[in-house]
Order: C-alpha cells, then sequence, then structure tokens
C-alpha cells in the first residue's frame, strides 16, 4: 500500500484540526488528566470548546448538583464529573464514590456581570493512580481559558447576589497546596486530597440517574440516605447536610479540627459528638463565653451560631472559603436548633 505524502497528512491534521474545534467532536483528554506535567491550560484537557466564550463543557461530562452545596460567598457555580470512557464509578457502603483512575471532577467559579457570567476559576481533581491531584485554574480577561496558578491569587470582585445585593469580596484562588486544607484527608500516613461533595446521599436525584443512564455508576444496591435520615424531618436532614458540607472537612475526626471534639460529619450519630450540650475544649472569643457548642431550644446561645455569624479572625467559621455571613445558612441551622425538643435531647 502506497503511503500518503507527509504534506498531505499535514494537510489532513490540519483540515481534522479545524473540524474538532467547529464541531466539538474533540473529546476529553485522558493522556491530560494522568500527565506528571502539570497542563498550563485548561483547555489543554478539552474539557470545555475553548472556541467559545466562558466553559462549554463537552459532552461527555455530566454536570452535577448537590442537595445542600458549599457556600462560598454567593458565587456561582457549575460542577461537572468526567469519567473515562468504558470505566465507572462505585458506590461504597459508606455513601462515598470510589472514582475510576484517569476521572476528573470539575468546579467553575464565577459571578454574574451584566447578565453574563464572569469566570473567575476552575478547580480540578484529578484522580491519579496514587491518589487526587488538586490543581487551580485562573480565567483570562478573553474568557476563552484559563491558566494554572498554582501559587494562587487574591483579586476584589463586585456583583450582585441571588438576592439582588451588591456583594464586594475579598477573592481568593488557593495555591496548590491550600487545596489540602479542606479536602486533605489523614489516612494515618498522609495527608491526601479527596472530593468533598460528591456522596450518594448528598447528590441530587437527577445527578444519579445522569451517571447511571451514562453506565458511569454503579450503585451497587446502595440507598440514598444518611445514617440518622431514618424520618420525615426534613429540617434536620438539610441542618446535617449543611454541617457536613460547609464544616465536616475540618470537623472530623481525621480533618485538622479533630482536637476540638467537635465531629460534623454525617457518620456522628452521637449527640454530643455533633454538638448538643458539649462543652469547647478551650475558652476564648470563639466561644463567644457560650457554654455548649448547641444549646437545644436555643440558637442564639449556641457557639456554633456565634461563629457562623462573625466575620472576625480567629471567631468565624468556617475560617476557609468565605469572607461574609451566609444569612441563610444561619437561619438554617438556627431554625433546627431552636426546634430541637429540650427534654429529650442528651446532656453531660
Amino acid at each position: 500500500m502506497i503511503g500518503k505524502p507527509a504534506y498531505l497528512w499535514a494537510h489532513i491534521a490540519t483540515i481534522s484540526s479545524l473540524l474538532i474545534g467547529l464541531t466539538g467532536l474533540a473529546k476529553p483528554s485522558d493522556e491530560a488528566v494522568l500527565s506528571v506535567k502539570y497542563p498550563k491550560a485548561l483547555s489543554e484537557y478539552g474539557f470545555h470548546d475553548d472556541s467559545k466564550i466562558g466553559f462549554t463543557p463537552h459532552k461527555t461530562l455530566i454536570e452535577y448538583d448537590l442537595d445542600v452545596p458549599l457556600f462560598s460567598d454567593y458565587i456561582e457555580k457549575s460542577r461537572y464529573i468526567y469519567i473515562p470512557e468504558g470505566k465507572s464509578a462505585q458506590a461504597k457502603g459508606n455513601g462515598l464514590i470510589d472514582f475510576p483512575v484517569g476521572s476528573a471532577i470539575i468546579k467553575n467559579f464565577g459571578y454574574m456581570q451584566d447578565g453574563e457570567m464572569r469566570f473567575i476559576e476552575t478547580r480540578l481533581l484529578l484522580r491519579r493512580e496514587a491518589e487526587w491531584l488538586a490543581l487551580p485554574y485562573m480565567w483570562n480577561e478573553t474568557q476563552d481559558d484559563a491558566v494554572l496558578k498554582l501559587a494562587g491569587a487574591r483579586l476584589s470582585i463586585s456583583f450582585t447576589d441571588p438576592n439582588a445585593m451588591q456583594r464586594t469580596i475579598d477573592y481568593a484562588v488557593p495555591n496548590k497546596n491550600q487545596c489540602k486544607e479542606c479536602h486533605g484527608v489523614d489516612d494515618g500516613i498522609s495527608n491526601k486530597v479527596m472530593p468533598i461533595g460528591p456522596k450518594i446521599r448528598t447528590l441530587k436525584q437527577s445527578t444519579i440517574d445522569a451517571l447511571l443512564n451514562a453506565n458511569a455508576l454503579d450503585i451497587n444496591g446502595q440507598a440514598k440516605f444518611a445514617p440518622w435520615d431514618k424520618g420525615d424531618n426534613l429540617l434536620e436532614k438539610n441542618a446535617r447536610n449543611y454541617l457536613d458540607i460547609n464544616c465536616a472537612h475540618c470537623h472530623n475526626p481525621r480533618g485538622s479540627a479533630s482536637n476540638s471534639g467537635l465531629f460534623l460529619d454525617y457518620e456522628q450519630s452521637s449527640p454530643v459528638s455533633y454538638g448538643i450540650y458539649k462543652r469547647p475544649v478551650a475558652a476564648g472569643r470563639g466561644s463567644g463565653g457560650l457554654e455548649y457548642a448547641i444549646k437545644p431550644g436555643h440558637a442564639n446561645e449556641s457557639i456554633i451560631i456565634h461563629r457562623m455569624k462573625s466575620n472576625d479572625a480567629g471567631v468565624a467559621m468556617p475560617q476557609l472559603g468565605r469572607s461574609i455571613v451566609h444569612h441563610e445558612g444561619v437561619a438554617l441551622i438556627s431554625n433546627w436548633i431552636d426546634q430541637m425538643d429540650i427534654k429529650n435531647s442528651s446532656s453531660d
């Protein structure tokens, strides 16, 4: 068989490249996800159509949504999961999801400006052979690509929040190492990066259905529930979900706040462990002179509410990811505490 001349191959490659850009036929690059060299631009992964402004996801990405998402100063987010062709994630007994090597979790951050989304950054979690890798990418002024920012960045942003309030915040693009402050899990050997949001019990049912329909998730008969969600108390469910997603990345037995003894992850079934009549391990400004993390029936006498309502350094909780008070979150946790049955709540 006579081969084609080199110039013809080059011509065909050029035409193919143009067609891919015009029709979106390119697919995400598994090589980029697994590369030991960090891609310098988000476009190198093929997750979005870089011929368009902003993040237009490739058709193989599955958008995911959460029942109770992480609060980040009212910044808009869009979230996607990429699972390599022919592979699927596995639902584990504790509700976590084991993603196959080569998977990626993509989270975009942005805000509305003049009726259009203005992207700030895209954070990637890449499933490598040994562990997950977290990388931050910051969008350029022309909004057609994002560049790797290993050192992070800070910028002042003004926008209108979903409640039509004008906001100005000091926004932080985390550096590579700071990603471990929220996503780090101590397995007794090292502090490894792990996903926070995508769990069977926190994903909206529409997302689970999308993953199942794409043969990207093997649920193994695992039901979508939390161990403490055995009744119809929707307020408690939403409150515990909120504390889990916003606080438990530090407040868990293996997290950076483990010495506090306050564990807000969903596995906790002991009321004292997740704050009811729990005294602080150390007195100080953080406690606000209050006795308990949660005092049933009395939200305004609960340390959790005191810290959620504060913006003061050394008092405000969570310490990371917010610079303003999440009033809806405060209202949710306050309502949950105020409706608690004082008589039936355990005390120390």
